[in-house]
């Protein structure tokens, strides 16, 4: 009976285990800024940060979850996806309407379909979110692999953020400055993760997009041949891809209607 039990209470676990489906594919796409969308392999689609800039195109984008890690209306444009009113959305923050500080961080750990999701607060500046206010780290695992989007941070990270973020795969990070860490301070953070498979910039200038500063500082010092310009704004990963330290450069070039 007493084993009978101990299974029962194992079985969540189990089946968790054996939705995670180490080494199959995950596709990630860049549309811009720290907008991602990931697709698992059964097809659970989680977007990051949705923007409605129009300087990267317009692109047709649908979502069953939707991750914002931070209340500015270039992260939070819910209303440029596709499929209104079809998906979920998680905040990394919580309003406090009778409250002097308007929000507060929102600790979230919850499973979605076949992903996993949780929080690690953080802020959009370096003195304590006083200037920008504060930014949720999403930690996203899919298909055996643990994907790590920074939001707009604007800081080195404690020890205290440090920790959860162990073991990333993809590391989703800011490198422009302006509003965000720069790019000798987004390789101090990459080496605090040290992600095991992939390194993607994001919200950085481009020629399409020029309020930012480019990603030229960030990847100075990196290690020769770490570092590999994507044709195109898409690609994808698995659990399968050997431990190394890798830097892609997604397409900003605006998408070409047909």
């Amino acid at each position: 009976m007493n084993t009978a039990i101990r299974l029962l209470a194992c079985l969540p676990w189990i089946v968790a285990a054996a939705n995670a489906a180490p080494g199959d594919d995950v596709q990630i796409t860049w549309h811009g800024q720290s907008f991602f969308e990931v697709v698992s392999s059964k097809g659970t689609r989680v977007v990051f940060d949705p923007h409605g800039i129009e300087n990267f195109g317009k692109n047709s984008v649908s979502a069953d979850l939707v991750l914002l890690s931070h209340p500015h209306t270039d992260h939070t444009r819910v209303d440029v996806l596709a499929n209104a009113g079809k998906f979920e959305v998680v905040k990394g923050w919580k309003d406090q309407k009778e409250s002097a500080q308007r929000v507060a961080f929102n600790p979230i750990d919850q499973q979605f379909k076949d992903v996993r999701i949780a929080s690690v607060p953080s802020f959009h500046d370096d003195q304590g979110g006083l200037r920008r206010g504060i930014n949720t780290i999403w930690i996203l695992e899919i298909d055996g692999i643990r994907i790590a989007h920074l939001g707009d941070l604007g800081h080195v990270l404690t020890p205290a953020q440090t920790r959860p973020l162990k073991d990333i795969d993809v590391l989703m990070i800011p490198v422009g400055g302006v509003y965000t860490i720069n790019g000798a301070e987004a390789r101090e953070v990459a080496r605090q993760v040290n992600p095991r498979r992939m390194i993607l910039p994001m919200h950085y200038g481009s020629k399409v997009y020029e309020d930012l500063l480019p990603v030229d500082e960030f990847l100075e010092e990196q290690p020769q041949g770490s570092v590999e310009r994507v044709n195109g704004n898409s690609l994808t990963v698995s659990s399968k891809i050997p431990p190394a330290w890798r830097i892609r450069l997604l397409s900003h070039e605006p998408s070409k209607k047909p």
